[in-house]
Parts: structure tokens; C-alpha cells; sequence
């Protein structure tokens, strides 16, 4: 059985030493903000536009990529972890489809969550900061990236 593949993009917003993370209704698990990239959109404005979408926040991304001097491209900003994830497996094991995730880390300057229409209301929302964190039952993945984007954050402000 062939396995399908969809890049997605990730993005651990940040605001005053907290991460914001949203209960996933299908999933049953808190999650940052993100989703599939478009066809003809960038894995970074794929994330941008789903955290526009998904809290009504504008984000600023934490890029330290380095700049490269090629007059003929542009750098784009690189993602702090690509993760592939497994996400239908069957009784047998085999893995029939697979997100490829770009994660990014991003400050935004408030917590007032307000989502686009079609999108979960702010109740499904909660801040977290490093020790409701560390204190929390979420996944170890989504712990260990709250934590880092929180670091990259106050490291650039």
C-alpha cells in the first residue's frame, strides 16, 4: 500500500513567556497553531497564515537564518525542527499517510485570541507558560518545542 505525504507548517506563538496551544477537537490533543500548505504557498507563509486564521494574531517569525549571497534566489526562512509524522496507520502497521511538518517559532504582542469566522472560538485556547509546561500531561514533542520557542523568543528580544 502506497503512503501519502502532505507538507504541513507549524508555528509555537509566543507572548510574554507563554505558548499558546489550542485543544484539537479530531485529535484530542493540544496543539499550536497550523495546518496543510497550499498548493503554490511557502512552508513559512503556510504558518503565518494559519496563525493569522486560527487566533486572529499577527506573528513576527524568530529567523536567524543565515543570509546567502546568490543574486539569483531568495532565502527563505529556515525551520527550527522538520518533523515527519505518522498520521493514519493501519492494523497492520503500515503507515498510509504522513504529514512532513515545518516548525517555526514566532513572538505575537498579544494573548487576545480571535479567530478567523469557520475557526475553533478562543475558549479552545490556552497560554502556557515553562511551568505549565513542564507540569503538563501534553505530549513530550509539544512540550520540548514550547519550551524552545519560548527560549528563541526572549533570546531575540
Amino acid at each position: 500500500m502506497e503512503t501519502t505525504r502532505h507538507f504541513t507548517a507549524t508555528v509555537y506563538i509566543v507572548n510574554d513567556g507563554a505558548v499558546a496551544l489550542h485543544e484539537h477537537k479530531r485529535l484530542g490533543i493540544r496543539i499550536p497553531p497550523g495546518g496543510h500548505v497550499d498548493r503554490d504557498e511557502l512552508p513559512h507563509e503556510a504558518g503565518l497564515r494559519e496563525v493569522r486564521e486560527e487566533t486572529g494574531l499577527e506573528p513576527e517569525l524568530i529567523d536567524d537564518t543565515p543570509d546567502v549571497p546568490a543574486p539569483d534566489g531568495e532565502v527563505l526562512p529556515r525551520p527550527r525542527e522538520q518533523m515527519l509524522y505518522d498520521i493514519n496507520v493501519h492494523d497492520d502497521g503500515s503507515v498510509g499517510h504522513q504529514h512532513i511538518d515545518h516548525i517555526y517559532y514566532a513572538r505575537v504582542g498579544s494573548r487576545d485570541i480571535d479567530p478567523a469566522p469557520g475557526e475553533e472560538g478562543p475558549e479552545v485556547w490556552e497560554w502556557y507558560d515553562r511551568e505549565d509546561l513542564r507540569e503538563s500531561d501534553l505530549d513530550p514533542d509539544t512540550v520540548q518545542f514550547s519550551l524552545a520557542a519560548i527560549e528563541a523568543v526572549e533570546a531575540a528580544s
